[in-house]
Parts: structure tokens; C-alpha cells; sequence
């Protein structure tokens, strides 16, 4: 439906952003929350990326893409959670017209990104687990590099068309937005621009960048677990089975969140939980890929021990 024709009324030139609401009670253990995921968040996926370009035993397609995923979550991560603690800090939940659209631009893009940087990463798994002889061929430093690149572009190009569109809307009633950072249902809602077009070109880019990873991630993994039933060991099998289902669970909720928030019909009811499940995508899954994704590894852990023997050797 249409939004009401603005007529003279003033274009807006900030928003409020409402947060997790007013009650001053919750603002303070929020704040000590959110503070200790992103000490985490960030520590945790800046130290992946150190020990990743450190150490010449991580040099392999896998911690290439794990370390292209580190650098994408700390910034992923950088975009959203330093102005809401400052929110829940200072109580000021203005944010400007323009710092809105380009912090929804930014998010747009490494959001975007990661649906095909984790597609690629399963390839990788599955050409790794399910077509072993033949993956040091062809999963050599070129294809590695066109798949990283292919990512990246993949998240800047319909993200920059969905924000020319939305930068064109006008803004002048309300300006109050109930979410935590600038999105894109939330800054629709409050335009008095016609938003149906903007609506169509962001559910056909939204579904083009949702569902073919989603799926392809899918089915690698569905074959990935197939080839790790046919393992003989009993204790090698569940190993394998162990790491592959908590790298499908992740992946799981993030692709789930964002088909619910970005591709189903905006209803009431979806409304009202945008901002439930844009905290399991935004904050809770870049907390949790370093330790899924890298730190369980033996030969993360490995490098880490070098590093540590190395850092006490040279101070004492």
C-alpha cells in the first residue's frame, strides 16, 4: 500500500531510533551485554585473521575464506554495535538522514556478502570432503580469489541499486523508527513516498541473493553428511559429523533470519519480530562464527599455541 503524499509538510533530517525501548532499568545491563559481545566479537575475529596470515600452515582455501569471513564479521559487527552502545550509554537516539542510509548501505553490503562468501565456503568443504583427490586441483589460489571477489561483488552491486532507490524516498512525518539500527522495513515504514516499487526491487534482490546460496550451501552440506555416514570409524565419523552440523546450525539461523526479515511479506506480526531475529544475524552469529568456524580447529589451536610460545618468549 502506499504511503499518503507529503505535501508542504518538513523533510525530516534525522531519525530516532527506539531501540530496545525507554526503561532506563534495561538500558545499563544491555550496555554491559552488548559491550562484552563486541570485545569479543571483534577480539575473536581480528585473532583468526592474525594467525591466518601469520602462520604458513593456515595457507589453504579453507582459512582463506575463514579469514575473508573474519574481516567481513569485524566489520559487520563495527557498522551496527558501536552506535547502539552509545545509544545505551549517552540515552541520544538520533542518527541523521544521511549516517541512516549509509549505515544501512554498509550493512547491506557485508550482509550480502556473507550469503555468498558462505556459499563459497561450502564448496570448499564439500569439494574438500566429498571429491578429495581432486581438490587441491581445482581449488587452487585462482579460484580461490574469483570466489572471494565474486562474494564481494555479489554484496556491493544489489545493495547499491536497493540504497539509490531508498536514498530517493522522502521522509517528512514521523521519524521515530522502532529498530536498533537503520533497516530497510523500518526506513520504508516511515517514508511518505509510493514505496511499491522499492518494495519489488528489494524482495526480487533480496530472493537473488537469499535463496541460490542458501540453498546451494544446502545441498553441499546435505552431501557432505551423506559422505561422512560413509565413514568406517565410528569416532572419525562423528567428529566430522560434530563440526559439520554446528557450521550447518549457523548457517541455518542466518539464512532463516534474513529470508524472514527481507523476503517474507512485512505483516504486523513479522514486524514486531524484526528485531528479535535481527539480533541473532547481526550481533549473536558474528560472535559465534570465530569460535564454530575456526577456533575449534586443530590447527587454529596449534597456531595459536606457537603464537602464545612466541609472544613469552619474547617478553620474558
Amino acid at each position: 500500500m502506499a504511503n499518503p503524499p507529503w505535501g508542504n509538510q518538513t523533510r525530516i533530517t534525522e531519525f530516532i531510533l527506539l531501540g530496545f525501548g525507554t526503561g532506563r532499568e534495561v538500558h545499563l545491563p544491555l550496555l554491559l551485554l552488548f559491550f562484552v559481545i563486541y570485545i569479543a566479537t571483534i577480539s575473536g575475529n581480528i585473532l583468526i585473521v592474525v594467525l591466518i596470515v601469520s602462520d604458513q600452515q593456515l595457507h589453504t582455501p579453507m582459512y582463506f575464506f575463514l579469514g575473508n569471513l573474519s574481516c567481513l564479521e569485524t566489520f559487520y559487527s563495527s557498522a551496527i554495535l558501536p552506535r547502539v552502545l552509545h545509544s545505551l550509554l549517552t540515552g541520544d537516539r538520533s542518527i541523521s538522514f544521511t549516517s541512516c542510509i549509509a549505515q544501512f548501505y554498509f550493512f547491506g553490503i557485508l550482509v550480502t556478502t556473507e550469503c555468498f562468501l558462505l556459499a563459497a565456503m561450502s564448496i570448499d568443504r564439500y569439494l574438500a570432503i566429498c571429491k578429495p583427490l581432486h581438490y587441491t586441483a581445482v581449488m587452487n589460489n585462482k579460484l580461490c580469489a574469483q570466489l572471494a571477489a565474486g562474494s564481494w561483488m555479489g554484496g556491493w552491486l544489489p545493495i547499491t541499486i536497493t540504497t539509490s532507490f531508498v536514498s530517493q524516498l522522502l521522509f517528512c512525518g514521523a521519524n521515530e523508527m522502532d529498530h536498533f539500527f537503520c533497516d530497510f522495513a523500518p526506513l520504508l515504514t516511515l517514508s511518505c513516498s509510493d514505496t511499491r516499487v522499492v518494495d519489488i526491487v528489494n524482495f526480487i534482490l533480496a530472493s537473488m541473493c537469499a535463496f541460490p546460496p542458501f540453498f546451494l550451501t544446502l545441498a553441499t552440506y546435505v552431501c557432505i553428511i551423506t559422505c561422512i555416514l560413509k565413514i568406517p570409524s565410528t569416532s572419525g565419523r562423528q567428529k566430522v559429523f560434530s563440526t559439520c552440523s554446528s557450521h550447518l546450525l549457523v548457517v541455518i539461523i542466518f539464512y532463516g533470519t534474513l529470508i524472514i526479515v527481507y523476503v517474507l511479506p512485512n505483516s504486523s506480526t513479522l514486524r514486531s519480530l524484526n528485531k528479535v531475529f535481527s539480533v541473532l544475524y547481526t550481533i549473536l552469529t558474528p560472535l559465534a562464527n570465530p569460535l564454530i568456524y575456526s577456533l575449534r580447529n586443530k590447527e587454529v589451536k596449534e597456531a595459536l599455541r606457537l603464537m602464545l610460545d612466541t609472544v613469552y618468549l619474547s617478553v620474558f
